[in-house]
């Protein structure tokens, strides 16, 4: 992810007066004239016209004494992108703390330079190789065509995909390429101003992402080379352009494993439940890339055809129907539901820009729209409890003993646990990303409640929004020819497993130092009581030995068995609690309203404490 690291105690005292301007610290006339030289060799250095004249445009006018330049000029000068676990991710522009040509190059050349550091380590005879994907936001493609030149400078065997796709493709490439690494120019669900710089690792961590302490070596690799020019940066074009080979086995290997131990009808052995049923199904990929791959998988997998929101079919980097292109966004949906309205149709699919993320709508009497979008945590129950009874089936064709982990992040629903146990799995929870969900021993399901599943692990070690989607619109289908609805399902669930009600309380703050800020806060004034429920245990998951790995994570579980997960978003400028409640009394209506009856004492609780303290902390 994007964050700030500064590189001289003199660019940081300028980079702090600039943020500062108007308050008692000023900016000094030496320091302003410090961070424009920087800017004005970089802007010489730059390899893009456009963001070399937005850079030397902001020069001019932080010269003439513009505050707002000053301010801009110290957000995009006066530090540069980190890259950590999730690569890059940050607002298009011009600058080392932007998105831009001359970042995606410095990040690509550190990149190859640990690859072939990892590649002598491994005392390897054979070049290292690298497959790159994109999608189909602002600057992507651009970004990926210059990643697979330095790669190539690099003397890498680079291997850039055709088209714009989705990340499960590239992700899924990794594997079927056998190449060490892959690269995907993506920001998923992030604004339309933002890009990102996502990596994958072959060989032995066999395409999942990157995880630490590898982000740290690549990091100092990148900050290695960031020191000098960028056009000294080796590029070559001997990389190749793929065909459509990669696509081809994708949509071959997934439909496959969507197929594979489905429920057979007793009349038609060999037949899967609910063929016979037609259910009309409405698809949005909104603005993304996700489109044909999953109406080919759908296709392949003999499901339904979808009914396209139009409007939202087709790549576009702008994103001019939604504010953010992401679908657990309020009014992101707007658009699907009306589809669905017109056309009476019995499923909303939804993936977000770059396609490894799902969000799921069924028709729902209560809802003004006329259809609810399933939480993360629902839908990721149901596809959870799913994948083991398909497992556990598999598993007594070939009389065998059932084996395997169902695994989710630490901040989602604890209501898989209650699955694993009984199916006789392992369950495990993880630090958020998949690439530490994708690391389970045994693994046979995924999710976190972010709208991210990890249906089949054979196919793609991600986050996989197409896969998941052709497993769920199935679900539904079977569902169909049985009568039964999805809200039916969730009912069983509750009846058999107890019901797990989950909420979330989002603050969007200014910026990520700022939720990163209040997350400190709260670790320095903790919650005693939330709810009307005593805290009975707390977890600091920064404390050494707390986690494999150290996480800006806080745990408070209650004396009524609730719990309450806070933690600084790694993409965005937001804190995000997860709340989480439990009950196993009385019919599944009795359990659900008991359980949303403690959500919602819990959200309440929760929101004044922390209005308390971002109340203490303006007045202080």
């Amino acid at each position: 992810m994007a964050s700030s690291e500064t590189h001289s105690p003199r660019r940081a005292r300028a980079a702090d007066a600039a943020r500062n301007a108007g308050d008692d610290e000023k900016l000094t006339t030496a320091d302003l004239e410090t961070m424009i030289a920087e800017a004005t060799a970089w802007a010489d250095a730059d390899i893009d016209a456009s963001t070399r004249a937005e850079a030397r445009a902001l020069i001019e006018r932080a010269r003439r004494g513009d505050e707002a330049a000053i301010g801009e000029l110290s957000a995009s000068f006066g530090s540069r992108l980190a890259f950590g676990t999730a690569g890059l991710r940050g607002r298009i522009g011009a600058g080392p703390m932007r998105m831009n040509r001359v970042v995606v190059s410095q990040t690509t050349a550190g990149f190859a330079a640990y690859l072939w550091e990892a590649a002598k380590r491994r005392a390897s005879r054979d070049a290292p190789s690298v497959v790159i994907g994109y999608d189909g936001r602002i600057g992507s493609a651009t970004f990926a065509r210059d990643a697979a030149e330095v790669m190539s400078g690099a003397g890498i065997s680079a291997y850039l995909l055709p088209e714009a796709g989705p990340t499960p493709l590239t992700a899924f490439a990794v594997r079927h390429l056998d190449v060490s690494a892959g690269i995907m120019i993506t920001a998923s669900h992030n604004p339309p101003r933002d890009n990102g710089y996502k990596v994958y690792l072959g060989d032995e961590d066999a395409g999942s992402q990157i995880a630490p302490p590898t982000d740290a070596a690549i990091a100092a690799h990148i900050e290695r080379i960031a020191a000098t020019p960028v056009g000294q940066i080796p590029r070559a074009h001997g990389y190749s352009v793929l065909g459509g080979g990669v696509a081809d086995a994708y949509v071959s290997e997934t439909s496959a494993a969507v197929l594979a131990g489905l429920p057979e009808r007793l009349d038609a052995p060999g037949v899967p439940i609910g063929t016979d049923t037609d259910i009309r199904v409405v698809y949005t990929a909104m603005h993304g890339v996700g489109a044909d791959l999953a109406q080919r998988v759908f296709r392949s997998s003999g499901l339904p055809r979808v009914i396209p929101v139009r409007e939202q079919l087709l790549p576009d980097g702008h994103f001019p129907t939604v504010d953010f292109p992401n679908p657990e966004e309020p009014g992101a949906l707007d658009l699907a539901y009306r589809t669905a309205r017109a056309v009476d149709a019995d499923l909303i699919v939804a993936h977000d820009p770059d396609a490894d993320r799902l969000a799921l709508a069924a028709p729902h009497d209560a809802e003004a729209s006329g259809y609810r979008r399933l939480t993360g945590n629902e839908l990721g129950l149901l596809l959870g409890w799913r994948a083991a009874e398909r497992a556990v089936a598999r598993a007594k064709q070939r009389q065998v003993t059932v084996s395997g982990a169902l695994a989710c992040t630490i901040v989602s629903s604890p209501a898989l646990r209650a699955v694993a146990e009984a199916y006789g799995f392992t369950y495990a929870e993880t630090l958020s990303g998949f690439k530490w969900v994708s690391r389970v021993p045994g693994l046979v399901f995924g999710f976190e409640e972010a709208l991210g599943y990890l249906i089949h692990p054979a196919v793609v070690r991600d986050k996989d929004g197409i896969s998941a989607s052709a497993d769920a619109v199935a679900m539904v289908r079977e569902l169909a020819s049985q009568g039964r609805t999805i809200w039916d399902r969730l009912d069983e669930a509750s009846e058999r497993f107890g019901h797990f009600a989950s909420g979330q309380v989002t603050l969007r703050l200014p910026s990520m130092p700022a939720a990163s800020a209040l997350s400190a806060r709260v670790r320095e004034d903790p919650p005693r009581e939330l709810g009307a429920s005593p805290v009975v245990e707390t977890r600091d998951l920064l404390v050494p030995g707390a986690a494999e790995v150290p996480a800006d994570v806080l745990r408070y579980d209650l004396a009524n068995g609730s719990r309450v997960m806070i933690r600084p978003s790694g993409t965005e400028p937001k804190l995000k609690v997860y709340l989480d409640t439990f009950s196993d009394v009385g019919s599944a209506a009795e359990r659900r309203a008991a359980a949303e009856h403690s959500l919602g004492d819990l959200e309440r609780s929760v929101r004044e404490y922390l209005e308390g303290l971002q109340t203490g902390a303006q007045s202080a």
